[in-house]
């Protein structure tokens, strides 16, 4: 961490005169540097040819710091994320900063760090940004929006209106860890626990799977908020189709599962950050899944498949052989998880 010459973040700092330039010059240009970022301009020129898609997101998570990761990797690999689940390769992001009078110099500069590590493990560059300070009370220390440009790969066709009879769904891992890391260091609720965030940028092994599968995977989601339930009734309300999981098949850590047990939380509903679901061929199922496991998601499973039985609904099959609807995740399970 530099030095700088203050170390709290005031009012002055979001003002666009001395002291904003002294906080972007003490360092976060720097540590972001590229040629596009160093033009210190409001916009940035690209150069990109092809189909692109375009995401943003706004990252208002609570508390900023949990075991495996900060706001800032997770403001990152969100919005490159959101842009796989498209079929696209993130290559631009903007960055911009809410941020609330006396956040410590320390804490920001670990974001700024965490930031500029997950963009290069993603392979992106932040071009433009922003700044912006709020008097103390009006914030809770930062909020961060993230916009992205990708690449759409071409072979993706990605769409809800592909998916179809038979198809299978396949999540990419154990699911839940996210939501309990954070829920373990809420103020008044922490517990002891490993658990940690499964915060991770997923562009790569999305655009391995395409490579090798390409129009056959028909839909990707990441299951964040709301989680996997959230996204399966989304997608079962618009094509009107069945969904049937089964249950067995859904891996969960032993801590996660138990801590979801003492807070009275269903797995299906809490948000992940590393983990999505593919609905694809039942043709080319087995060797997707294979292929997630020779990419570190050793884990993946299929889980489910797409039928005629319930349309418009999401069925679990239990364990021990019962039959539940999985509902829409009604009212906010847990606020501000990312």
């Amino acid at each position: 961490m530099p030095k700088f010459d203050f170390e709290v973040i005031t009012l002055g700092h979001g003002s666009g005169g001395l002291l904003t330039q002294r906080l972007l010059q003490s360092g976060v240009f720097d540590i972001l540097k590229n040629d596009k970022l160093d033009q210190q301009h409001d916009g940035a020129i690209l150069d990109i040819s092809g189909k692109i898609a375009i995401s943003t997101d706004s990252y208002v998570i609570s508390p900023l710091f949990f075991e495996g990761g900060n706001i800032g990797d997770l403001a990152i690999n969100g919005t490159v994320n959101d842009l796989a689940m498209c079929g696209a390769m993130a290559k631009y992001l903007t960055l911009s900063f809410i941020i609330e009078e006396g956040l410590s110099m320390e804490d920001f500069w670990a974001i700024l760090v965490s930031i500029k590590n997950a963009a290069d493990h993603a392979g992106v560059e932040i071009v433009t940004g922003d700044t912006k300070v709020v008097e103390k009370g009006k914030g809770d220390k930062i909020f961060i929006n993230t916009s992205g440009v990708g690449i759409v790969h071409p072979e993706a066709k990605i769409h809800h209106n592909r998916i179809g009879l038979g198809d299978k769904i396949i999540l990419s891992g154990p699911i839940a860890a996210h939501g309990i890391a954070i829920m373990s260091h809420r103020k008044g609720l922490e517990f002891e626990t490993t658990i940690a965030s499964d915060t991770r940028n997923l562009n790569f092994v999305v655009a391995d799977l395409l490579d090798n599968f390409g129009e056959k995977i028909h839909f990707l989601r990441d299951a964040t908020r709301g989680g996997v339930a959230s996204v399966l009734n989304e997608v079962a309300g618009i094509t009107k189709l069945g969904y049937l999981l089964e249950q067995k098949s859904i891996k969960i850590d032993e801590q996660v599962e138990g801590a979801c047990e003492m807070l009275g939380l269903d797995p299906l509903y809490v948000a992940n950050e590393g983990v999505f679901l593919a609905i694809v061929s039942e043709s080319i199922a087995d060797d997707f899944v294979k292929k997630l496991h020779q990419n570190g998601f050793e884990d993946a499973a299929i889980v489910g498949e797409v039928n005629e039985e319930h349309p418009s609904k999401v069925i679990m099959k239990s364990k021990i052989g019962g039959r539940r609807v999985v509902n829409y995740l009604t009212g906010e399970q847990l606020p501000r998880i990312c």
